[in-house]
């Protein structure tokens, strides 16, 4: 199955293709809630949701007071400014 381009609306991506993806980003699949991703870097950790018109970040104890950051982003980006965006960090 080819991928889209980097530049195709996420909403484009079979399912399958939205995972390989988040793995090739370092992600980990929950195994009991399999909507749920987590990603962690040296900096900072993440848990993703695949909900049902938005990826939900929550970028873990990343803000002020160790508060956790929340995010969404639509499906109808690019997965490469959905990309970019989550994994660059909170």
């Amino acid at each position: 199955m080819l991928t889209p381009s980097p530049e195709t609306p996420l909403y484009n991506h079979p399912l399958p293709q939205i995972e390989q993806w988040l793995r090739e980003q370092g992600c980990q699949q929950d195994e009991t809630q399999l909507h749920c991703w987590r990603v962690q870097r040296s900096n900072w950790q993440a848990e993703l949701w695949l909900d049902i018109e938005q990826i939900i970040v929550r970028y873990v104890q990343a803000g002020e007071g160790g508060q956790d950051i929340q995010r969404a982003f639509k499906y109808s980006l690019s997965r490469q400014d959905i990309e970019r965006a989550v994994f660059s960090g909170p």
